[in-house]
């Protein structure tokens, strides 16, 4: 499972719900929320 960098949490975060998505320019991403506090986190890269 993909991990991001929560702001709230300060911490790295396994990503719940995550979406894989296609930035403007082509770059794959990865979109969700963090497990603790709800809030969304966001990682560039496949």
């Amino acid at each position: 499972m993909a991990q991001a960098y929560c702001f709230k949490c300060r911490t790295k975060r396994e990503i719940r719900n995550p979406v894989k998505m296609t930035l403007k320019n082509g770059r794959p991403a990865t979109r969700g929320t963090c497990p603790s506090c709800g809030t969304k986190v966001f990682r560039i890269g496949g």
